[in-house]
């Protein structure tokens, strides 16, 4: 009996199908959490979804490469899926045109905080000069990270999963956050989430409304091309590297 289920997987294995099917259904399971619980933030369908993967590839001995040939139809998705933002980012032409210096100044200045908090809290803790460098752009969406992190003399691996944590975490503690604050409008909400949470963040705020989601998008380029330009030149101008 076991050696017919091994045979079983081993065929299933073989198949790119088996993981991209594995990836949708992990996120419907996590989503279906996320919706019992009246969607909650902290229960987080992406936290879930990747939980679910990771524990099938250690609990299968599976090769992260194997997945990633299998699932690679998602992540080619994720192109089409950034430029569809354009749509409902036009439809806030109007604002876009009143708040154009607001938003570049706010986007300049959360990038910055991000940074050198990210990395000076990094540094007060002792970590190394390597691992400073891979927290760095954490608050980016991923693709953009890893490159600058290679860039900059970082680890992408390690800032990969660094970005990861921090668009689940803000994409979980940003409404309590916001409402703390009495933080009400969208727009301000969406932008503010789209600077410090990259594509997750995005994606929370799309649940919430239309145009929550278009700011957090808009901030999300813009965060990305502010941050892939502007980090590497002020490391170099103060010798880091």
């Amino acid at each position: 009996m076991t050696s017919g289920l091994n045979q079983i997987w081993v065929y299933l294995a073989t198949s790119p199908l088996l993981w991209l099917t594995a990836t949708l259904v992990a996120y419907q399971l996590a989503y279906s959490l996320y919706a019992r619980s009246k969607f909650n933030p902290l229960v987080n369908p992406v936290a879930i979804a990747i939980a679910i993967l990771v524990l099938i590839l250690v609990l299968t001995d599976t090769p992260y490469r194997t997945y990633f040939d299998g699932a690679q139809f998602v992540h080619f998705l994720l192109g089409p899926a950034t430029v569809a933002l354009a749509i409902p980012l036009y439809q806030q032409i109007d604002k876009l045109r009143r708040n154009w210096f607001a938003l570049l100044a706010s986007a300049l200045a959360g990038c910055a905080a991000a940074i050198a908090s990210a990395m000076g809290v990094a540094w007060a803790l002792g970590a190394s000069p390597a691992t400073v460098l891979s927290i760095a752009p954490k608050s980016v969406t991923m693709p953009i990270a890893m490159g600058i992190a290679e860039k900059v003399g970082g680890l992408p691996s390690l800032t990969a999963v660094l970005v990861m944590l921090t668009g689940v975490l803000g994409a979980a503690t940003a409404r309590y956050l916001f409402n703390f604050l009495k933080i009400e409008n969208h727009a301000v909400r969406g932008f503010a989430l789209g600077v410090t949470s990259h594509g997750i963040g995005t994606a929370r705020a799309f649940q919430v409304s239309e145009e929550m989601g278009a700011f957090a998008g808009l901030a999300m380029g813009i965060s990305g091309v502010l941050t892939a330009v502007l980090l590497p030149l002020l490391l170099k101008l103060f010798g880091v590297f």
